[in-house]
């Protein structure tokens, strides 16, 4: 506190200034109080000096915190460190980009958000730095720090700027950025720590585990593929997928998020090289099968060429089940919002189909849930804010003793911030009763 008060701050004259306008609405408030009454003039004119006198040092104490700030980093931070800091906590797990669609849409509403990423990678940049410097694949981390960053969008574009030519070629800023820093800190959890207060992260990123693996594949005729990026693209339809080495260990942080969380996210994304990397460590799909967290599985839109070919919504689950057993998935999620027809006949031809929801509303244990979830764009994706309030809406139905009070009050007070939907408390109010 008494750095506040150093020359040169420009905060002792105006906090003087507060002071005094304090001062001066007290003596007339006593000036108006018999005995001491007096003429009426005096007392409003001191008010209205008082008054002004605060206003005044107020807005030149914004004006100054600004200067040094910026007006959306410390009103972000305010808003993240005492708002979004009541949140529900929340660990998604995946990869590619289907995670940081949920983490984009999910800052805004709670930071107590973990992003459990598999660290498979082999391919790219990624797979470079990895060979080279030996280090954990920073690709899919880094995406996830800049989905979960509150800062300018000139940084998120460093970081994800990737250069175009030289030695260089291939390489994005943020991947660079963050082989450096583990050299400079020491070790890569530090390495993202560290990277998470350059980019003002709400919440954490944790890789699936510090080993060095491996993913494999076995294809339907026996053959075996190797590396996340060449199973991507296998020729032929894909049996089972297992990592090497098998017993690789996760780290204490991601157990202890998954055994405190209220809800549990895993996908949407690649379904062999995304989602089930994370869950082939075995103590994470343990801890997830025995966590109180409500668990759901954010189905993809559209299947993937080379690695879910022609598969329904029944077949993603069943492989999950095939891999790591039952108990991992409460509700499955999917897109139930009408496609552009345009844009399915482009992916069409690329051999994608989409993936809809099944007319039994269970499959297995896990209850089944349509909702629209589309980004209208040139590609057929997740909408982040979409995601994140049906998210929030489940938890709230699932968990509604805990969850109404602070979800609801953060979806009305983002929607407000946003300037988005229902302007007052009444629609989530409404919503509420429809539950009931």
């Amino acid at each position: 506190m008494w750095r506040l008060l150093a020359p040169g701050l420009k905060f002792k004259r105006y906090l003087a200034g507060i002071a005094v306008g304090l001062i001066g609405l007290g003596m007339a408030i006593a000036m108006a109080i018999p005995p001491n009454h007096i003429r009426p003039i005096w007392e409003v004119l001191v008010a209205v000096v008082g008054i002004a006198m605060v206003l005044w040092a107020g807005v030149r104490l914004g004006q100054s915190i600004t200067e040094v700030l910026g007006s959306d980093r410390w009103a972000g931070l305010l808003y993240s460190r005492r708002h979004l800091a009541r949140g529900p906590r929340i660990v998604a797990l995946g990869g590619g980009t289907g995670l940081p669609a949920v983490l984009r849409g999910l800052k805004h509403y709670t930071s107590n958000l973990t992003a459990i990423v598999t660290v498979a990678d082999d391919g790219g940049s990624s797979g470079r730095l990895r060979g080279d410097l030996g280090m954990l694949p920073p690709g899919d981390l880094r995406n996830c720090l800049v989905a979960l960053a509150d800062t300018e969008p000139l940084m998120e574009q460093l970081f994800q700027h990737r250069f175009s030519s030289g030695e260089l070629a291939g390489h994005s800023f943020g991947n660079l950025f963050l082989a450096a820093m583990e050299q400079v800190s020491g070790d890569f959890v530090t390495a993202l720590r560290e990277s998470s207060r350059v980019l003002a992260v709400r919440g954490t990123v944790l890789p699936a585990t510090l080993d060095q693996v491996v993913l494999k594949a076995r294809l339907s005729n026996g053959e075996v593929v190797q590396g996340e990026s060449s199973i991507g693209h296998a020729p032929l339809p894909i049996s089972e997928v297992w990592m090497e080495p098998s017993d690789a260990t996760p780290l204490a942080e991601s157990i202890d998020a998954i055994l405190a969380a209220d809800m549990i996210v895993l996908g949407p994304g690649s379904l062999y090289t995304s989602v089930l990397p994370n869950l082939l460590v075995s103590p994470i799909a343990d801890a997830i099968r025995h966590s109180a967290a409500f668990k759901v599985y954010v189905a993809n839109i559209m299947t993937q060429p080379g690695e879910t070919d022609h598969f329904s919504l029944t077949d993603h689950v069943r492989a999950i089940e095939h891999h790591v057993g039952q108990g991992l998935i409460d509700l499955i999620l999917v897109n139930g919002e009408e496609i552009p027809q345009e844009g399915l006949e482009r992916y069409r031809k690329e051999g994608a189909e989409p993936v809809t929801k099944p007319p039994a509303d269970h499959l297995g244990a896990a209850m089944v849930m349509a909702a629209p979830l589309l980004s209208v764009d040139t590609v057929i994706r997740h909408d982040p804010d979409k995601l994140a309030r049906v998210l929030l809406r489940i938890l709230m139905n699932m968990r509604p003793r805990w969850a109404e009070g602070r979800i609801g009050d953060a979806l009305w007070l983002e929607t407000r911030l946003r300037g988005k939907g229902p302007r007052n408390r009444d629609g989530v109010i409404r919503d509420r009763s429809r539950r009931n």
